[in-house]
């Protein structure tokens, strides 16, 4: 199994928080609260240049209108510091399978994209969240080229094929 599908990204750490070790946690998950209901997280750098390292929750609260968490082994600002930017994971298997026409941005990294003409516009390399719809980054085989697509079923997403691993858009290639 590919790490996309045995680890699922729930958020990143933001910034440290007060002088403890307290981070800012931002939350991609739907309600932001649940990024505290899978635990132990495992952490990792986007860039793969630091080893991954995994954490148990200590405690979370709502602080303004996002969210912070104490984690094991962080006691001050300085450890809380070195975790500024990295992603949270969480082992597939602890998450819930999502409902029908809902995915994982894990399951759809990686998927082969083609518009409704037939034409291979490339492969999704990752979503970025924009507040009003999830986007897709989309990079052409030959990574010269990336395109941004929003992630709209029904509309320009018209259909996915996970075991294929294809999505069709309604999109034109330019």
């Amino acid at each position: 199994m590919s790490e996309n599908r045995a680890a699922v990204r729930v958020g990143r750490i933001a910034s440290p928080f007060g002088i403890k070790g307290w981070v800012k946690v931002a939350s991609y998950t739907d309600p932001a609260e649940n990024v505290f209901s899978y635990t132990p997280w495992t952490l990792r750098d986007a860039s793969g240049s630091r080893p991954k390292m995994t954490l148990g929750l200590l405690e979370s609260k709502a602080h303004g209108k996002g969210w912070v968490a104490r984690l094991d082994g962080v006691d001050d600002r300085d450890e809380a510091e070195k975790l500024k930017g990295l992603e949270i994971l969480v082992d597939r298997s602890r998450m819930p399978e999502p409902d029908q026409g809902h995915y994982y941005w894990a399951d759809l990294e990686g998927m082969q994209v083609t518009n409704q003409h037939g034409q291979v516009l490339g492969r999704i390399d990752h979503l970025l969240e924009t507040g009003s719809s999830d986007v897709m980054v989309i990079v052409a085989d030959d990574a010269k080229q990336r395109c941004l697509i929003p992630f709209l079923m029904g509309q320009t997403v018209t259909s996915v094929d996970l075991e294929a691993g294809c999505l069709n858009v309604d999109w034109e290639e330019d």
